[in-house]
């Protein structure tokens, strides 16, 4: 397994690969779970040379958000890596992804203007140019993302065909723990009794799942019977709790064919998001 922590060494090295191979990309921000794990073991099925980034970025952190207490540990992380037998770790530094004077973003409208987007300022910008800049560095013809992140998801795959860039992005299921919640490097913030409660996260999307497999369809009714479940138990601080149509993310009051349910709360200091796409079968 190679290691590269330059940029113009990733892309020199990118090059040589593509006259002969295909590459898949993950971006991670490291710390990695199983949910990670998932993404590189579906990268090797599409492509003959798999890179990992490694890269906690700080452009998609708020003010008050937690980037200097975000998880690291690269050389667990490099051995999870060599055990599913890894191409290419790339790790580049900060000052190599932002040099001094570094002005040039990248905004995705309107899907940003949904859920994470409208709690969190300037995130997807954050979020959009780092992955710009990964797509450049590494070169890959496809870049495989968790469904977890579900708005990320689509403002990747929507800034990816209006830039018209040259690889395909794929969305990969949501991994979960065994008892549902969504596998995250931000669940290790988590004490016991917090992990008790995030489970009513899970419980929620399986209840309104449930609901609308019934008939259901009114976005009020299936969002009250979310809410008595998250407000069962004290602490669960509501960020967002919404239907939304899963192309546009706009707000839906009735649901037609299916629709993304998407949650965000707060438990402690820990920010946890979840969300499930409503289909009748």
């Amino acid at each position: 397994m190679r290691i590269i922590d330059s940029v113009k060494e990733m892309q020199q090295a990118a090059e040589a690969i593509r006259r002969e191979k295909k590459i898949a990309l993950v971006p991670t921000m490291g710390y990695l779970h199983d949910g990670h794990l998932a993404l590189v073991k579906k990268a090797k099925e599409i492509a003959e040379v798999v890179v990992i980034s490694i890269f906690v970025n700080p452009i998609q952190f708020g003010p008050k958000e937690d980037f200097g207490r975000y998880p690291r540990d690269f050389e667990r992380d490099r051995t999870l890596l060599e055990q599913e037998k890894t191409d290419i770790i790339f790790a580049p530094g900060v000052s190599d992804m932002y040099p001094e004077n570094y002005s040039t973003y990248v905004e995705v409208r309107n899907l940003d203007r949904h859920l994470c987007g409208l709690q969190r300022e300037g995130h997807f910008i954050g979020v959009a140019t780092v992955v710009a800049k990964l797509f450049n560095s590494v070169k890959p013809h496809f870049a495989v993302f968790g469904q977890k992140d579900y708005q990320q998801l689509r403002i990747i795959q929507r800034m990816t065909r209006d830039l018209n860039m040259d690889l395909e992005v794929i969305g990969h299921p949501t991994v979960r723990e065994q008892d549902g919640l969504a596998m995250s490097s931000r669940n290790t913030y988590l004490s016991g009794e917090e992990r008790q409660k995030a489970l009513l996260i899970h419980a929620s999307l399986k209840r309104v799942e449930e609901l609308f497999r019934r008939g259901e369809k009114t976005v009020s009714a299936l969002k009250d019977e979310a809410r008595k479940i998250l407000n069962s138990r004290d602490g669960i601080e509501e960020e967002y709790l919404n239907i939304c149509d899963p192309e546009t993310l706009d707000d839906l009051d009735r649901i037609g064919s299916g629709a993304l349910f998407a949650v965000a709360v707060r438990i402690g200091k820990t920010r946890l998001i979840d969300n499930i796409i409503l289909t009748e079968q």
